[in-house]
């Protein structure tokens, strides 16, 4: 019966019959869903997800390869973490029309404006500024990309933002990464002498520690640099987990501050952490004990956000909506701007890191 399923095949079978097609923009957030739905396919065979990822990436994926409402003008990382789903429907189907897409958002990181040191802005509106989560963005797509059309220097590039990104933001005390950082020091929200945003927000480093063990799915065990992001990985792991809550396993908005007025547990960074250390560990990168870290976590999701209503659609509570740094209106990195932000219900950010958080739990 539905409810004795894995929460991870209840939710996406929720989502698969509330939303036939997710999106009418290319986005990221989606893919963050189809991406869970993908790795469902792969361990259970139901041919249904595999449907489901097709139908909502050929909404955008012209015969030729094109992609619909996508722009490489406008230089925006976020627009590559889709693509990852190009690469399993290539194989299925050997369309080329999925080679040729994924070849297009390729070529938006040969162009794609960058540091002094050659790292990645996160977007062309946002110059001269390196953000974690454009390592989610581009990292695991640009990863495989590499390894599958054979682009060695692609690995050196891929590690290059991560070694970049972390060697920015990451705090010598806490070990924590700050959500942003502008080599500039021009916007209001960067420190003056770092560079670096104010706050550690919580889903920002769960990009990263998500980023990281995609990553390295493909990049070769030689690497040079393969060692050096173990370490980042794994430093930055434990930073997070010197922040979990004792009583209910889970993450606050602002990492560091729970007890300050109107910080509250946040779903998605929650269900992103889950995923880091379970695969972290399923993957011999982590040590085995900390599965019961990602375990009491995993719990604490369930019991504290998750709630099946009378028609049995799977609803996850609790979900920062969205944060950013400028922009217009100019967000200033706050403890205010980060919990002005709405918290909703079902964001496609967070129900994509839960299917992902429960298939890496269960594949420990």
């Amino acid at each position: 019966m539905t409810e004795h399923k894995p929460w991870p095949i209840r939710m996406a079978d929720s989502i698969m019959r509330e939303h036939p097609i997710l999106a009418t923009k290319w986005a990221y957030e989606w893919g963050v869903v189809l991406k869970g739905i993908e790795q469902l396919w792969q361990r259970t065979g139901q041919r249904a997800y595999f449907d489901y990822i097709k139908r909502n990436i050929d909404t955008f994926v012209e015969p030729d390869g094109t992609i619909r409402t996508y722009s490489l003008e406008e230089y925006n990382l976020d627009q590559i973490n889709t693509g990852k789903l190009l690469f399993g429907l290539w194989d299925e189907t050997c369309d080329e029309r999925y080679r040729q897409a994924a070849l297009r958002l390729r070529d938006q990181l040969r162009t794609h404006p960058r540091t002094s040191e050659q790292g990645f802005w996160h977007k062309n509106i946002y110059p001269h500024q390196m953000w974690l989560d454009g390592i989610y963005m581009q990292g695991p797509f640009y990863a495989e990309f590499a390894r599958r059309f054979d682009e060695p220097a692609a690995f050196d590039d891929v590690a290059r933002q991560i070694i970049l990104v972390e060697r920015h933001t990451r705090d010598p005390e806490t070990g924590l990464l700050y959500h942003g950082w502008d080599e500039s020091r021009q916007q209001a929200w960067a420190d003056p002498e770092t560079g670096c945003s104010p706050h550690f927000w919580g889903r920002a480093i769960g990009w990263f520690v998500m980023a990281i063990p995609d990553v390295l799915d493909h990049l070769p065990h030689d690497h040079p640099q393969r060692d050096t992001i173990l370490d980042i990985f794994r430093r930055t792991i434990d930073a997070v987990i010197r922040v979990q809550d004792p009583a209910t396993g889970l993450w606050y908005q602002i990492l560091d501050q729970p007890d300050r007025p109107g910080n509250y547990l946040e779903t998605s960074a929650s269900c992103m952490f889950i995923y880091g250390i379970a695969k972290g560990v399923a993957n011999g990168y982590l040590p085995a004990h900390y599965r019961d870290i990602a375990a009491r976590a995993y719990e604490g999701v369930v019991s504290n956000f998750v709630e099946v209503d009378a028609q049995g659609v799977v609803k996850l509570h609790g979900i920062c909506s969205v944060a950013g740094l400028g922009g217009n209106p100019y967000r200033d990195g706050s403890f205010a701007y980060y919990i002005s932000e709405k918290v909703v219900t079902n964001d496609y950010k967070g129900v994509g890191a839960f299917i992902l958080a429960g298939v890496a739990m269960d594949d420990l």
